[in-house]
């Protein structure tokens, strides 16, 4: 999966940090150290570090992943990750 989303809450710059979903990478979630979780009333399953966005993004580029875009909406940033596939 060449994309990846990085996201976390505006008061929360130090983490935790959300790098995936059920449809993520589990080789790239365990690289990352993520943790698998469901919030309580939701009916889906995130993968949250506790690392800062930007630790997380350093160990993405360290692998290949660039940002192609970064955005904030309401109270959330948002990166859009990419790796070119071979």
């Amino acid at each position: 999966m060449p994309y990846v989303l990085v996201s976390t809450q505006i008061r929360l710059e130090t983490g935790p940090t959300m790098v995936g979903d059920v449809y993520s990478d589990p080789a790239i979630m365990n690289y990352l150290g993520a943790r698998k979780t469901t919030m309580l009333g939701n009916n889906f399953s995130e993968y949250h570090v506790d690392d800062p966005p930007r630790l997380v993004l350093d160990k993405l580029e360290k692998i290949g992943f660039r940002v192609v875009t970064m955005t904030g909406v309401g109270q959330t940033l948002v990166w859009c990750m990419h790796k070119e596939t071979e």
